[in-house]
């Protein structure tokens, strides 16, 4: 389990946006990308900038 930080995405505000992203494709293989740690990680990024 990761270390959460304070700009992770509340489950209030994933309920938002979750279902603005897309759909998985119902062909080839499933997705193995998790579009909220993806989101975390920007907004991580986007607060604390990168050394």
């Amino acid at each position: 389990m990761r270390q959460a930080y304070n700009t992770d995405l509340s489950n209030e505000e994933w309920e938002i946006i979750a279902p603005m992203l897309p759909k998985p494709s119902k062909l080839g293989r499933p997705p193995k990308t998790d579009f909220r740690e993806v989101l975390n990680g920007i907004f991580y990024i986007t607060k604390n900038g990168c050394t």
